[in-house]
């Protein structure tokens, strides 16, 4: 007998595309979405769908918001995808599945597509990355440590699905430079809550270790303009992460 699986959303502004992220998940016996007080129409959208449990919570960080989404699940299989990924035919038969019978496994891992606006990025260091999405809540807890690039903590065994996720996050430059600028932020939270202290390595090097590895060490150039794109802007990040620290030094010693 298959086990009874919860799909769950976190969303801010999703209007574009809410509809069609719903429609791809109901699969689920259970589909919740926590919404952080959206400012466009995507509560609007979301309320079309009447099987669907909205709750909306003021954003904290990632972890804060999935740990609580996934306290209003009522069973104990988890689908966590984000906004922005999509569930390809095969990759939802995958997981039926393989919930019909789980064994020893807790937690199932899916490789994924990476696109840049309609283009597949092949390689820029996403040829071997895997994500946990799929897992079992009694055995599974996200590290409340990370505030964003969330880490799944697994209490036991997992598997790697066949099927990828399909994953848009890179809409356009524009769009793709302002989330990085929030994970910015938020990973500069996490340094000085560890009472880190910037110095010119992390400011210069570690940002130009970033474009070196994605761009050359990792293929980033065989994607093209959009490998150099890609790789330029996760080298923003990094340097924008510590400068937001050494700014939030600053205002603490004033």
């Amino acid at each position: 007998m298959r086990n009874k699986l919860t799909a769950l959303l976190i969303t801010y502004n999703e209007e574009d595309h809410i509809q069609e992220v719903l429609e791809n998940i109901s699969f689920a016996d259970e589909v919740i979405v926590v919404d952080s007080f959206s400012s466009d129409r995507t509560i609007e959208f979301i309320k079309k769908f009447k099987d669907v449990k909205l709750f909306q919570r003021t954003f904290k960080d990632f972890t804060d918001q999935r740990e609580f989404a996934i306290s209003k699940a009522n069973h104990k299989w988890i689908f966590f995808p984000d906004a922005d990924e999509f569930t390809s035919e095969n990759l939802k038969k995958e997981i039926q599945n393989s919930l019909e019978n789980t064994g020893d496994i807790v937690a199932f891992g899916i490789k994924r597509n990476f696109y840049f606006k309609k283009k597949l990025i092949r390689f820029s260091g996403y040829q071997t990355h895997i994500v946990y999405r799929l897992f079992n809540k009694n055995h599974c807890y996200y590290d409340k440590r990370k505030k964003v690039h969330e880490t799944l903590i697994i209490h036991g065994n997992t598997k790697i699905l066949k099927h990828k996720l399909d994953h848009f996050s890179y809409k356009d430059e524009k769009s793709f430079k302002n989330k990085l600028t929030k994970y910015a932020h938020l990973r500069a939270e996490e340094l000085f809550e560890k009472e880190k202290t910037p110095n010119l390595f992390h400011l210069h090097v570690k940002p130009l270790y970033r474009f070196v590895n994605q761009y050359f060490m990792r293929l980033g150039f065989l994607d093209g303009k959009e490998g150099y794109k890609i790789s330029r802007l996760n080298a923003f990040e990094v340097k924008q992460r510590y400068f937001i620290l050494q700014k939030m030094i600053k205002k603490q010693k004033q």
